[in-house]
């Protein structure tokens, strides 16, 4: 498979209007004026320029905050900057944002409520991206493919419906859930928080979420942040506690599970089977999320909220899925992939594409050596990772000894030495044996 001559083109994101009111924010008065003397008690002095940019809202919005905490006296006017008010929290204010915070240590931008989250998700679903094979040439351009594979991932990116991955170890299986974000939309709006009944949820994480730059007018709503479609990956790592919503006991606010921060994106499960709980766990988590487009979250209390479930979930596992979930599961994830073995053909060209990318010379000759090699010398198939790892071998290998690197049929013998394991006891080898490194 070549990669695309040309560059898909994202679509240009729309602007979110900014509220020019308190009412237009979704959120009450209360829960803005408490957000506001929170951050004014932990900042001190500022003007209300800063209580803006902090708060992601219209300066329209906090002026009324702002004659609001004035009338309760939580604050006082320090001075004038470039047309408007600097003030800093009275005693009566420093002590009332002592208490809040006491409650409920959320001091960032303005949330957005569970209404206005949901509509956003819906308008931006993955769903409504068309897809073309071109933008799969695109995404997949770093993998080779085989046309019969190519067609069926591009099926399922259409259907915008998740899938299993499945196939021995080594196959390309998470290289290829890792690029399927590529195919779809590239830029999304991601909230800074939720609130729910005066909770606060967090969902932007810079450790998932990209932020993009980009230039929107003063009138943008500053409570959202524009970021590349996420891309959420978990493997035997992933716990149940970790696909609810979290509570910090000392912070006392929520933080948003994985799927919830993929939503309008995608999560890959890999090495699924292999986490610390049983598949089941998942799978019956997840069953009517999956078929329907919606989970439900567990507040503290024990209240129940309906959220948007819009990730692309890709379950990629070298186990049989048919061992993994039963019939019912199944059934909800139409896209079934098996991802086989390279054939000579397709080992050749990663080879060759390998050596492309470390500025080695390509030759033919010894990629069919290597295939010979590993399938009647080692007794392997030609997985995909081979390549790449039997290079790095003698890259290491020409690093330690000072020499140049040079793939041919030694260094392709030594390397598979190396990586493979063998019954037979090694040679001792004493320093003094090695050749001198020049």
């Amino acid at each position: 498979m070549e990669a695309a001559s040309t560059v898909r083109t994202p679509k240009k994101p729309l602007a979110i209007t900014a509220p020019n009111t308190i009412s237009e924010t979704g959120i009450s008065k209360s829960l803005l004026e408490q957000l506001a003397i929170k951050i004014l008690g932990l900042r001190g002095e500022m003007s209300l320029v800063d209580l803006s940019r902090i708060m992601g809202l219209q300066h329209s919005v906090i002026e009324t905050i702002f004659q609001s905490l004035r009338r309760e006296q939580l604050c006082e006017v320090k001075g004038m900057e470039l047309g408007t008010y600097r003030i800093i929290p009275s005693s009566q204010g420093k002590a009332r944002a002592m208490e809040l915070l006491a409650l409920n240590s959320y001091a960032g931008a303005a949330p957005i409520s569970l209404e206005q989250y949901g509509a956003r998700v819906r308008e931006q679903s993955k769903a409504k991206t068309v897809v073309h094979a071109a933008d799969l040439v695109q995404a997949f351009a770093s993998l080779v493919l085989s046309a019969d594979l190519f067609i069926r991932l591009g099926t399922a990116m259409v259907s915008s419906r998740s899938m299993f991955l499945y196939g021995p170890p080594g196959t390309g299986k998470t290289s290829i859930a890792n690029c399927i974000a590529g195919v779809y939309e590239d830029v999304v709006w991601i909230p800074h928080a939720i609130e729910v009944d005066s909770h606060i949820i967090t969902v932007y994480d810079s450790s998932v979420h990209q932020q993009v730059e980009a230039t929107f007018a003063e009138e943008n709503d500053q409570r959202w942040v524009l970021c590349r479609m996420p891309k959420v990956l978990a493997g035997g790592e992933l716990s149940p506690e970790e696909l609810d919503l979290q509570y910090n006991a000392v912070s006392r606010y929520y933080t948003a599970p994985l799927q919830m921060k993929a939503n309008n994106g995608v999560f890959v499960v890999d090495d699924f089977g292999r986490q610390r709980f049983a598949p089941q766990v998942l799978l019956n988590r997840w069953m009517t999320p999956l078929e329907l487009g919606y989970d439900f979250l567990t507040l503290s209390g024990g209240k129940k909220i309906e959220v948007p479930f819009d990730a692309f979930v890709v379950f990629a596992t070298n186990l049989d899925p048919a061992d993994l979930a039963d019939e019912a599961f199944l059934r909800r994830i139409p896209n079934k992939i098996n991802v086989d073995y390279a054939t000579p053909e397709q080992f050749t060209e990663i080879f060759q594409m390998e050596c492309a990318a470390r500025s080695l010379p390509f030759d033919r000759s010894m990629a069919q050596y290597l295939a010979f090699y590993l399938q009647h010398e080692v007794k392997k198939p030609l997985a995909h990772c081979y390549v790449r790892d039997i290079i790095n071998q003698i890259l290491w290998n020409a690093a330690f000894l000072g020499g140049e690197v040079q793939i041919s049929q030694s260094t392709i013998e030594t390397a598979c030495k190396s990586y493979f394991l063998a019954s037979a006891k090694p040679t001792t080898v004493h320093p003094g044996e090695l050749p001198n490194n020049q």
